[in-house]
């Protein structure tokens, strides 16, 4: 399982067509597209459109998917949200979801870019060796349901066997669903700050109320449980929220939109368990 989040200022586009025609040259104009078709409520800006990758789909030659980024402002409020779409340019058809009827599988859930090397840096290191052959990325939030199951389990099994697996951490708190983990990334943030990245590691340990933004609580919660001493000045830092914002953008870029989710060596892993079989 994984859980998703879909921005509330994507939820105001309400324009999400299953299939539409593309008038025009058989050539896709992706940003016309976004901001003719796709994103047509008043109240949304759109500032920027990033396409990330295009990529053909198997066995469906008339078909690519397009893999993007949408920066959107509603008033002073922005977000960089990922998005895709199937296109046909043959039929000049457009569509947000296209469903594989043999399986019932929705082909938006399976297409991911590829993952480049530059992911795999010192600063997002949190178990294994640099040099170990195979690397696992894991874009995570503390609070989520998911990833308090499967994190533990992981960390457990990359420290086990440091020298085949690397290990790297991105944030992805879903604030809207758990507003507590905006604190507690960068409480993360700070600890992984001080070289402490086991003891940051350590709030996937934490029962708190997601629901909670008193930050004064939460560290106090956090040093009842954990025994970890922070007071709010040591983690309201600008540089703790940047590093999480740039997190997030690494996300967007690699259609991220749920947690936990994993890349292994470089592809995604929707099972999120292939590292297991180098363990052995």
């Amino acid at each position: 399982m994984k859980e998703t989040m879909m921005s509330s200022m994507w939820k105001l586009s309400t324009s999400l067509i299953a299939a539409t025609l593309i008038a025009g040259a058989a050539e896709f104009n992706l940003e016309n597209f976004v901001r003719h078709t796709l994103v047509q409520n008043p109240r949304i800006k759109v500032e920027k459109v990033t396409k990330i990758a295009e990529q053909p789909l198997e066995g469906r030659p008339d078909w690519k998917a397009y893999m993007f980024t949408m920066d959107l402002a509603v008033g002073k409020k922005k977000q960089q949200v990922p998005e895709m779409v199937f296109v046909n340019s043959k039929d000049q058809l457009a569509a947000m979801s296209l469903i594989d009827m043999k399986t019932g599988r929705d082909l938006r859930n399976e297409i991911k870019p590829a993952m480049s090397a530059d992911f795999y840096d010192k600063k997002h290191l949190v178990a294994g060796k640099a040099d170990a052959p195979h690397k696992i990325v894991v874009f995570s939030d503390p609070q989520c349901p998911f990833c308090l199951d499967y994190m533990p389990g992981l960390l457990k099994d990359v420290r086990a066997h440091p020298d085949k697996v690397a290990l790297y951490y991105y944030h992805m708190p879903l604030v809207s669903l758990h507003p507590v983990s905006e604190v507690l990334t960068r409480v993360m943030e700070h600890l992984q700050s001080q070289g402490k990245t086991d003891e940051a590691m350590k709030l996937y340990q934490l029962k708190i109320d997601p629901r909670l933004t008193d930050e004064k609580k939460i560290l106090a919660t956090i040093k009842k449980q954990l025994g970890i001493d922070l007071k709010p000045e040591d983690i309201d830092k600008p540089e703790y929220k940047k590093a999480v914002q740039e997190d997030m953008k690494k996300a967007a870029s690699m259609m991220v939109r749920g947690t936990p989710t994993v890349y292994f060596d470089g592809k995604y892993d929707a099972g999120r368990s292939e590292y297991k079989q180098h363990l052995k």
